[in-house]
């Protein structure tokens, strides 16, 4: 299906800022233009923009669906994040099922959706030695049938180490030759190479420095390698990461990672909390990226990232949601707007700009994923794109209207969402999904995880 997108009160856009009117075909932005006029053949569907500003999708590079059956925990609730893994998380992570798992999976996407995310990069750790495929397969299901780009980061412990959720809840590892056969096996199945693909597979290895032995590290990395994959981990969240780095391998988390192959630019890790000049520059000089997570790390009480100096030294920052059991919102549009403040309320009132955050989440999150042709609204990307409805009185006052969703935060009315060129949501409906059956579906979860 062809679409004319007229009239927009504004449209976020590098190469033609003044444009009112946007042409979509064949999963393409076409034409951009004002008074752009429909086809003679009538073979494409005119969409009124009157009151509604256009943005790229959002690109969420670190998520954890799984935890959006998990919200609000009362245990965890007041916890660092060491405590809160094994109160939340690890608590309930045995009891996900595939069908647990595909309402869950289903829930964080809709809410990505609603707050202008296209693309979703999990970072799915339910892994153990006798895990079932089903529970991945229901992430791709999930994401397959709301039309959102997916990028499932494959997580894996080789170790129990120091996690005290694993150990806590007596979970098994897998072993680094369980991890690559399964890993070849949905690659096989899932992944897609190119700048526009809609679902690709990472090699993300849960931590690091707790829960994975360098061996099977390095052979994650030459796996990826080899077959052109993305690479993904936790990293330097909390401040424990250097300590047992230090402890158990007797160097700093950064030049670990590098020893195992895990610094380059096919690398990011998300949060990076606790950096110093050194490491920011380790990580800037190799080219790895970072998923920052701005929401969760307030919420678990971690810290801010030092986005600002990595942006300096040469960094693209990305944003993350995290999971929906640290950023309860499950909003993208949440991570900018705290993005956007949190900065500048440590750095200066100058430290962050509206078009820079918005940035961060799209076209920097886009590349960072390998999406070369998506997160940006020029002619010949792909038509993911998002219009945000501000003609409402809560946007009514506002002078600059192209940034009024971000700077207002939530809520927003997204009144149309397209990836790829087809719509995901239509006049202000997920298409697809019916909101009651979804809202009783993860309801029954939650009572399900809880119960006994």
């Amino acid at each position: 299906m062809a679409y004319l997108i007229k009239n927009a009160t504004a449209i976020f856009s590098p190469t033609q800022s003044d444009a009112s009117d946007i042409r979509i075909s064949a999963g393409k932005i076409t034409e951009m233009d004002c008074n752009l006029q429909p086809l003679a053949d009538h073979s494409e569907q005119v969409i009124d923009a009157a009151g509604c500003v256009v943005w790229p999708g959002l690109v969420n590079t670190h998520h954890h669906l799984a935890q959006s059956i998990m919200k609000g925990v009362p245990e965890g609730l007041n916890q660092n994040l060491n405590d809160w893994l094994g109160s939340v998380p690890y608590r309930y992570w045995p009891k996900v099922t595939p069908e647990l798992m595909y309402h869950a999976a289903r829930l964080g996407l809709y809410e990505l959706l609603r707050s202008g995310g296209t693309t979703c990069a999990d970072h799915h750790y339910l892994y153990h030695a006798s895990t079932s495929p089903e529970l991945e397969d229901a992430v791709w299901q999930a994401a397959d049938e709301l039309g959102m780009r997916l990028v499932l980061c494959r997580g894996s412990a080789t170790e129990v180490g120091s996690h005290h959720g694993m150990i806590e809840h007596g979970i098994t590892p897998e072993t680094i030759d369980q991890i690559i056969e399964r890993l070849d096996a949905s690659r096989t199945r899932y992944h897609q190479d190119g700048g526009d693909a809609m679902r690709k597979l990472v090699v993300a290895p849960t931590s690091l420095i707790h829960s994975s032995e360098p061996d099977g590290l390095r052979a994650q990395a030459d796996y990826a390698r080899e077959h052109k994959l993305g690479m993904h981990s936790h990293l330097l969240e909390v401040s424990f990461d250097e300590v047992a780095s230090l402890k158990k391998y007797g160097k700093r988390a950064v030049d670990h990672a590098a020893d195992c192959g895990w610094l380059g630019d096919d690398v990011w890790y998300a949060h990076l909390v606790h950096c110093d000049d050194y490491i920011i520059d380790r990580l800037a000089s190799t080219g790895t990226g970072i998923a920052h997570c701005p929401t969760s790390n307030c919420r678990l009480g971690s810290g801010i990232a030092p986005a600002i100096a990595m942006e300096k030294a040469g960094m693209a920052i990305t944003l993350g949601v995290d999971g929906s059991a640290s950023a309860e919102s499950g909003s993208m549009l949440q991570e900018l707007n705290m993005a956007w403040l949190i900065h500048r309320a440590v750095n200066g009132p100058d430290a962050t700009t509206l078009e820079k955050v918005l940035g961060w989440g799209s076209r920097n999150g886009a590349k960072l994923l390998g999406l070369d042709n998506v997160g940006e609204l020029s002619v010949g990307m792909a038509a993911d794109l998002v219009l945000y409805d501000i003609n409402q009185p809560r946007f009514a006052g506002v002078h600059s209207p192209l940034t009024a969703p971000l700077m207002c935060g939530e809520p927003v009315s997204v009144k149309y969402s397209f990836i790829q060129g087809r719509p995901a949501i239509e006049n202000g409906d997920v298409c697809g999904l019916d909101e009651a059956e979804l809202t009783a579906r993860v309801q029954e979860s939650v009572a399900q995880l809880t119960r006994g």
